[in-house]
């Protein structure tokens, strides 16, 4: 009991994931692997050949332009996921966070455990796309170090607002695979991951500028790339922290109203 009350919530994900932790960390390397050889390799030896294209590119190649980005929308794809079916169940299938609730366990100690975990699955799959990063002599920088910690913050960006909406769907998940199509999937490829917003349409520009994903990935690149000033870093963190936050807040007053019942 001398336990904060969160860390004995996050404590139950923590167990299930002790299961599976194996697969999950293989996965966790792999996949950004891949995206490096296949993007930052194999694109990359195309677009290095155009003409100007380290100018466009802050006077890097492609594949140390792209291997920062990974660490942001690595966080965004793993944890707002883990903000979408598994805080569901928690409502319905499972009922996890109503036997939780007849504890002495609150709404707010409940959403403060999960905001835990998916802190810790942020920090889990950007470590993961660190190591590889720190393995590839292009991409070795001390500016990973600062670049874990923007990714986890990216990724918690995603998790308030995805699991406050997830705490008030009772019968169908639906709206999740849509939430991947027309949220997740277009930040992932218009939000300057791959190549800089400039490049977009001006009115597409100001949109990618909105989106969590952007900020995260300008934290990041800039880390390692050692190109990121004190004033924009303050700038993209507060912007991820109001996302964050909101999300926080309003899952709070969901917890507690649909425990209630």
């Amino acid at each position: 009991m001398a336990t904060p009350a969160a860390v004995r919530v996050w404590g139950s994900s923590w167990a299930l994931y002790r299961q599976i932790w194996r697969s999950n960390l293989l996965g966790s390397l792999v996949q950004p692997m891949l995206y490096l050889l296949g993007m930052g390799v194999g694109v990359g030896a195309l677009v290095d050949e155009g003409a100007g294209s380290a100018d466009l590119l802050g006077g890097v190649d492609y594949l140390t332009f792209l291997a920062p980005a990974l660490l942001a929308t690595t966080a965004m794809n793993v944890v707002s996921q883990e903000a979408m079916w598994p805080v569901m169940d928690g409502f319905t299938w499972g009922n996890q966070y109503r036997a939780m609730a007849a504890t002495p366990l609150t709404p707010a100690d409940i959403v403060h455990g999960v905001t835990l975990w998916h802190a810790t699955r942020g920090l889990i799959a950007a470590l993961g796309v660190a190591v590889v990063l720190a393995v590839v002599p292009a991409t070795r920088s001390w500016g990973l170090v600062p670049a874990v910690p923007f990714a986890v913050l990216t990724g918690l960006a995603f998790a308030g607002p995805i699991t406050a909406w997830a705490a008030t769907r009772e019968y169908s998940d639906q709206s999740f695979p849509a939430i991947m199509r027309f949220g997740i999937v277009p930040m992932f490829l218009f939000a300057g991951a791959f190549y800089p917003v400039t490049q977009l349409p001006g009115w597409l520009q100001v949109v990618a500028r909105c989106t969590p994903l952007y900020h995260g990935v300008s934290l990041c690149r800039g880390a390692v790339l050692h190109t990121l000033g004190a004033a924009e870093a303050a700038a993209h963190v507060a912007v991820l922290l109001a996302f964050w936050l909101t999300g926080l807040v309003v899952s709070r007053v969901v917890f507690a109203r649909r425990l209630a019942r």
